[in-house]
């Protein structure tokens, strides 16, 4: 629902709650002004027709607290925090999302301050609005509005609406700074080709030419990875449904090894898979999950060191099946650990570089997960090594399994 809606909202919660004040104090004055006098035209007699005045108000301020209570519902429902005052600052409407609001501490109490400031400058008449960063633990950014509810042309009260912009916020810095890094990224390699291009060129010797020649290929494959990588992230932010269907989870991290297994017996690191349940299956599209868990794999062996085995076990906890890829490598620093999903965010560049990465495998995994209804985490010691675990919804265990677990 936008502000302008809730500002609406905001105002009529507001005259509504002055009617029905209006309304108290005419029934007492009607009731104070009644005295027998004569009959009019009609023959109804004095009593009778404040009688009539008073049963007409009291439908008409029924009606008003049920539009009220509606109202009321309405504003409770919204995700936005709604606070409405009087001309006094005394809060009429407040609804769930704005009460954390009132009497906060912490991070809160800075966001109520903030609250209570912008309302200062509505009931002097003027609209305003700013956003307010609160570091937490969680961080999160607000946006503040307060807007003054006039009556006859003056302040008579003010609204103030809160809204939470922090995803909002991340997703267009990751989109800015998605644009900057996959610009620098296809800058290096199509960089390198021209230089090498020209060196050839302009050389003679076969064996330089050879040798910038390997490179060039090098380099071609390298731009070749990040563009393939880039359309598979675009395919699967946009979701699209790949065909689903029930596949053992062993025979996916078999593919996965079998597309690393070279990379990892150059380096020296094998691959234990050995415990994987036969029976754990799981709806998915295979080419989208095989990629989720080789670039897990993929990336595991980039940082293992010689000689560290790279291990993968697998197995249901309630609906979900969590395969978890763990190696003994060098570990993920703490800071680091909020954004290694980000597109291009790298913990080590250089041995990044060295390694061929593209700085999108984690993207790609996270994706991967949420596509298919589920998630992706990680725990991590510095020197100790890293575990991801990538949690997908499982299929039901078939009918023998079943007969066999009871």
């Amino acid at each position: 629902m936008t502000a302008l809606a809730l500002a609406f909202f905001g105002c009529a919660v507001v005259l509504l709650v002055a009617v029905l004040m209006s309304a108290r104090r005419l029934d007492r004055r009607v009731a104070a002004l009644a005295a027998p006098r004569e009959t009019d035209a009609t023959g109804a007699s004095p009593t009778e027709r404040i009688d009539a005045m008073l049963a007409e108000l009291e439908r008409d301020a029924a009606r008003l607290r049920v539009d009220g209570d509606r109202l009321t519902a309405v504003l409770q429902a919204v995700s936005d925090g709604v606070m409405v005052v009087d001309a006094e600052g005394q809060v009429l409407v407040c609804n769930a999302a704005a009460s954390r609001f009132s009497g906060a501490r912490h991070s809160d109490a800075v966001a109520e301050q903030a609250i209570n400031e912008l309302l200062e400058q509505a009931l002097a008449g003027q609209a305003v609005e700013r956003e307010l960063i609160l570091f937490g633990p969680p961080r999160q950014t607000l946006h503040l509005r307060a807007f003054p509810l006039p009556e006859l042309g003056n302040p008579n009260g003010a609204v103030a609406f809160v809204r939470d912009v922090t995803e909002a916020r991340r997703t267009e810095n990751m989109r800015r700074d998605f644009v900057a890094n996959v610009s620098h990224e296809l800058r290096t390699p199509i960089g390198a080709l021209a230089v090498l291009a020209e060196a050839i060129a302009g050389g003679s010797e076969s064996e330089v030419t050879a040798q910038l020649a390997e490179r060039m290929v090098r380099e071609s494959e390298r731009l070749a990875l990040i563009v393939e990588d880039l359309l598979d992230l675009s395919l699967l932010e946009a979701q699209e449904r790949g065909g689903r269907e029930p596949l053992p989870v062993a025979a996916l991290v078999g593919d996965a090894i079998d597309q690393v297994r070279g990379a990892a017996e150059t380096s020296g690191i094998a691959i234990d898979a050995s415990s994987l349940p036969p029976d754990l299956r799981i709806e998915c599209d295979r080419r989208q999950v095989v990629s989720a868990i080789f670039n897990l794999l993929d990336n595991a062996v980039k940082y293992s060191e010689p000689g560290q085995p790279v291990e993968v076990t697998a197995e249901r906890r309630g609906d979900r099946a969590a395969i978890a890829v763990r190696d003994h490598g060098m570990g993920i620093p703490s800071r680091d650990l909020e954004r290694i999903f980000e597109r291009f965010y790298r913990v080590d560049r250089a041995r990044s570089r060295q390694t061929g990465g593209t700085g999108l495998g984690l993207a790609i995994v996270r994706h991967t997960a949420q596509a298919h209804g589920g998630e992706v985490t990680v725990e991590s010691h510095e020197g100790e090594g890293t575990t991801f675990t990538l949690m997908l919804p499982a299929s039901p265990p078939a009918a023998h399994d079943l007969s066999e677990a009871s």
